[in-house]
């Protein structure tokens, strides 16, 4: 019986010796991944990044307008890079490009907007400064109008609901002056607006406008630049904010807030002819055969057991080209294409090797609605089941917090930034839900209605300029370009060793 008892205790001093002896090989193994990690980590420096940023922003690619030869050139360099640090094409025909159909519009100089107001017995002539107060239609016809202005409301046309702000005045041969939008907003009655989405896009509200027979559009929309519209022989079109519009109201006994008030609180059209002629001149060359490239490619998993479930970190390469000066398009989103390349390469530079596959892509006309990442989604080059996960980046240069858009929608997702901060990081982070229910304006859209987990990253809390000529690398912050490349990296790693994924969203 002693015997017997002293054989298991024997037994019993074994296993905790063995069971201690096994944690400790675990536990070195662990400090020994992680301080590998750490080094890849700490390869990525903010100087790096931002010689991207500033390759981007050069002249020489011209804007990076999707269907130029400037973005092409763009697209060849990030895929080379890609390429020497270990990423295999993945695009069409073993290249790194995965090519789609994507009309495009040139803008030059010489354009004009002027206005023509009365003025005791006579007119005044008011000309408009670029960029302050407009900037020619980024998919305008050439040439110029002159006609009066007509004020359409939201310039929705839909006998489905009720509405027609075109009912009541002619708008033949004029130039409408539009609001951008509809007058519901999503976050305040989701299912109504449903029924007044359609009626939002920039091109539903130009094809009416035409349709009814208006030879121009002067568009209240910021303004900013924009090539995200359709494109209508001899229609003419520009950007114009404030200053335009409280111009053409002036003297018509109406304000332009009261009205738009107006509009929201009944939803009854209060479109009127406001008396005012003006002049457009556009100096513009369109394309309508364009080409635009995504840039794909993959880094292999070292696990083939796992080569189905794949990581996709994305951003889009484009900006707007020339409107007719330069849009560098820095934060937006040179700084997104540079944090990806840093990743990629710390990837390379790694002595721990991602379990699963890491896709890259750099997505093309996402400023001329999303087309590039929408003709992804219906044109997969991997199944869209196959994706565990993709993270996709706009505007990560800016400010000092990072923002993960949808991370209330997947918190077992988030948790892999979450915990990657904490530890290594320290910035502040956020997480919110997204309901995605308006026009597609991010790449992360279309991936959230085919259901695929995804989170979108940007970044906030500094001096940033959208859709102008400012956004250039003066705005750029290189330690938060840092900062978010090693979040991603460390959270992206973490993801890609764990045993299982499976993100599901929250149900709010």
């Amino acid at each position: 019986m002693q015997s017997r008892r002293k054989l298991t205790a024997l037994f019993a001093v074994l296993f905790l010796f063995m069971s201690l002896s096994w944690a400790g090989q675990q536990t070195a193994a662990q400090q020994t991944r992680e301080q590998a990690l750490l080094r890849a980590f700490h390869g990525i420096q903010s100087a790096t990044l931002y010689e991207h940023v500033r390759e981007m922003t050069s002249d020489k690619y011209g804007g990076r307008l999707t269907g130029t030869e400037e973005y092409n050139l763009c697209a060849r360099w990030a895929a080379e890079l890609l390429g020497k640090w270990g990423v295999r094409p993945a695009g069409h025909s073993g290249t790194f490009f995965q090519a789609f159909p994507n009309p495009y519009t040139l803008v030059f100089p010489g354009c004009e907007l002027v206005l023509e107001i009365p003025w005791k017995s006579g007119v005044i002539r008011k000309s408009y400064k670029y960029e302050d107060e407009f900037i020619p239609g980024g998919t305008s016809a050439s040439g110029e109008v002159r006609a009066e202005v007509v004020y359409v409301g939201y310039g929705v046309s839909a006998p489905e609901l009720g509405y027609d702000d075109y009912g009541g005045v002619d708008v033949k041969g004029k130039v409408v002056l539009m609001e951008a939008e509809v007058p519901v907003r999503p976050d305040r009655d989701p299912e109504l607006f449903l029924k007044w989405r359609p009626h939002s896009f920039h091109q539903k509200k130009l094809e009416t406008a035409h349709a009814k027979g208006a030879r121009g559009m002067i568009y209240n929309y910021g303004p900013i630049g924009n090539p995200n519209n359709s494109y209508r022989e001899g229609f003419i079109y520009s950007h114009v904010g404030t200053a335009v519009v409280e111009d053409v109201f002036a003297g018509t006994g109406k304000t332009h807030k009261d009205v738009v008030a107006l509009i929201a609180k009944t939803l009854k059209p209060q479109s009127f002819a406001t008396g005012k002629v003006v002049y457009l001149k556009n100096n513009t060359e369109h394309h309508p055969d364009g080409t635009g490239f995504n840039v794909v490619g993959l880094l292999p998993g070292s696990d083939p057991e796992l080569e189905e479930e794949v990581i996709m970190l994305g951003g889009h390469l484009d900006h707007l080209g020339r409107l007719w000066e330069l849009n560098p398009g820095a934060n937006d989103n040179a700084s997104a294409v540079a944090v990806l390349l840093g990743v990629a390469e710390a990837m390379n530079r790694s002595e721990v090797k991602p379990r699963r596959p890491v896709m890259f892509v750099l997505f093309g006309a996402e400023e001329q609605g999303v087309a590039g990442s929408k003709y992804f989604t219906e044109n997969p080059p991997l199944p869209l089941n196959d994706i565990a996960a993709f993270v996709n980046l706009d505007g990560v240069g800016v400010g000092e917090s990072i923002n993960a858009l949808a991370g209330g929608n997947f918190p077992e997702f988030m948790t892999y930034f979450e915990k990657a901060n904490s530890a290594y990081v320290h910035r502040p982070l956020t997480g919110p839900s997204f309901a995605n229910l308006a026009r597609p304006r991010l790449d992360a859209a279309w991936f959230l209605w085919k259901g695929v987990p995804t989170l979108s990253f940007s970044t906030s809390g500094g001096r940033s300029f959208y859709h102008v000529t400012k956004d250039d690398l003066s705005t750029i912050n290189p330690e938060i370009l840092e900062d978010t490349a090693r979040l991603l990296f460390m959270a992206v790693m973490d993801m890609a060793a764990a045993d299982k994924l499976g993100f599901r969203p929250t149900v709010h």
